[in-house]
């Protein structure tokens, strides 16, 4: 199979599940003993965290760009971006470094195909709810329309993510607010819902919400290793 880089620590605590689910996908895929071959490079999130909220985005390409080289130099076949928001310079990623990059919203647009829905709703950070990087992949590609909550509902997730999820601290309160926020998704016609944040899956899950969950982690983790399966012979 092809060695799969990840970029990680965007923050730790979802870095954590994507490879565990990487490797519980190799499992189930090929059985026995198997697991995946990746690479992954850790950033320390509290410096991308300063450079995201001072806007600092091509400094943050910059860095990007840079790892992405080390995973490429260090034999990473493709990458992933354990993020939804740092997807933002994706393209910049895969041209400056050479490498390809397996972008979540593609995979996830697929995975919202697939269900026939054509209308959904998007949580994450204020950088991916209020920016196009993320919308304009799934209606260019997929003809997918989505709506985002109001701007006191995406301050609070965006607040709940970085002071509450990206630390582990998983709020009974805050879950609450999520659903409900979920819930008014669906009176503006959100018929399925993008947990675009690849924290968001450790606090909502399908059983919480009654239309389809979009768990980008999990998506993009499962995509990533099939990518490596079967371009094995092709890449």
């Amino acid at each position: 199979m092809k060695t799969i880089g990840l970029i990680g620590g965007i923050s730790w605590e979802s870095s954590l599940e994507y490879y565990r689910i990487i490797n519980e996908t190799a499992k189930l895929k090929l059985g026995g003993l198997h697991s995946a071959q990746c690479i992954m490079y850790s950033i320390d999130f509290e410096e991308i965290e300063v450079l995201q909220h001072q806007n600092k985005w091509e400094e943050l390409t910059h860095v990007m760009v840079n790892i992405a080289e080390k995973l490429k130099n260090g034999g990473a076949d493709f990458i992933i971006i354990c993020s939804n928001t740092m997807h933002k310079m994706a393209s910049d990623i895969e041209d400056r470094a050479g490498i390809k990059v397996l972008h979540i919203a593609e995979v996830t647009g697929e995975q919202i195909i697939k269900k026939g829905l054509k209308k959904v709703g998007l949580v994450g950070t204020q950088f991916t709810m209020e920016g196009d990087f993320y919308k304009k992949v799934l209606n260019d590609k997929f003809n997918i329309d989505v709506v985002i909550p109001n701007d006191d509902e995406r301050k609070l997730v965006h607040e709940v993510i970085y002071k509450e999820l990206c630390k582990g601290i998983i709020n009974e309160v805050s879950k609450e607010k999520f659903i409900n926020i979920i819930n008014n998704l669906t009176l503006k016609g959100a018929e399925g819902v993008i947990l675009g944040c690849t924290e968001i899956p450790l606090l909502i899950k399908q059983e919480d919400i009654n239309i389809p969950v979009f768990d980008t982690t999990t998506i993009h983790a499962v995509a990533a290793f099939e990518f490596a399966l079967v371009n094995s012979k092709s890449c």
